[in-house]
């Protein structure tokens, strides 16, 4: 039931209802699978920018191997194909991002930010100062429409023209720079601290 809520906002009723248990028997459950390291939650950044947000966390797992097996994804070819690939891709990008902190021992910043009009940023993290948005796409093929989420979150944020708005992490094979957003291939070395 967690693999095939990967990436989704968690609502404990609606995963009771489910199970055929309760809200607080799924949080005792997911606690448990929070200690051993097989999943974790990226809360909410609760910066208002005079927006209703969303504040239930999101689920992901620390080995997309074994989120992939629960999905009975067996070959790559049926993980391009799964109606659960942005999700994985996106739970693997968040994942490289932690590791990147973890490594250093130091605590990861990362959040998302989504506000009640849908408006969503997958990934933020906190420099203290300003917030990095960055968003995820599997898609091989950079579109101009990935941005959309990442131009309305400048606008609030009212980021400094003068250094790049945010990135966005695609399936594809080139980085570069367009509009003043960083536009990042997975394949990349572009994973470091800011």
């Amino acid at each position: 039931m967690c693999a095939g809520r990967v990436g989704q906002l968690l609502n404990y009723s609606s995963f009771g209802t489910d199970v055929g248990t309760s809200a607080p028997t799924i949080r005792s459950w997911l606690s448990v699978l929070q200690t051993s390291f097989i999943c974790f939650q990226l809360t909410p950044h609760y910066r208002n920018f005079s927006k209703r947000l969303i504040k239930s966390p999101k689920l992901y797992f620390f080995d997309t191997g074994l989120l992939c097996y629960l999905l009975k994804i067996r070959t790559p070819e049926q993980l391009a194909l799964h109606p659960l690939r942005g999700s994985i891709f996106e739970n693997w990008v968040i994942l490289e991002k932690m590791k990147q902190y973890l490594n250093q021992g130091l605590e990861a910043p990362l959040y998302f930010w989504r506000d009640t009009h849908g408006h969503e940023i997958d990934l933020i993290i906190d420099q203290g100062t300003w917030l990095d948005p960055i968003e995820i796409k599997s898609s091989s093929t950079f579109n101009e429409s990935f941005l959309k989420n990442l131009k309305y979150f400048d606008e609030l944020q009212q980021t400094n023209p003068a250094k790049l708005r945010g990135e966005c992490i695609y399936g594809g094979d080139h980085s570069y720079e367009y509009k003043q957003f960083k536009i990042s291939s997975w394949k990349e070395k572009h994973y470091s601290l800011k």
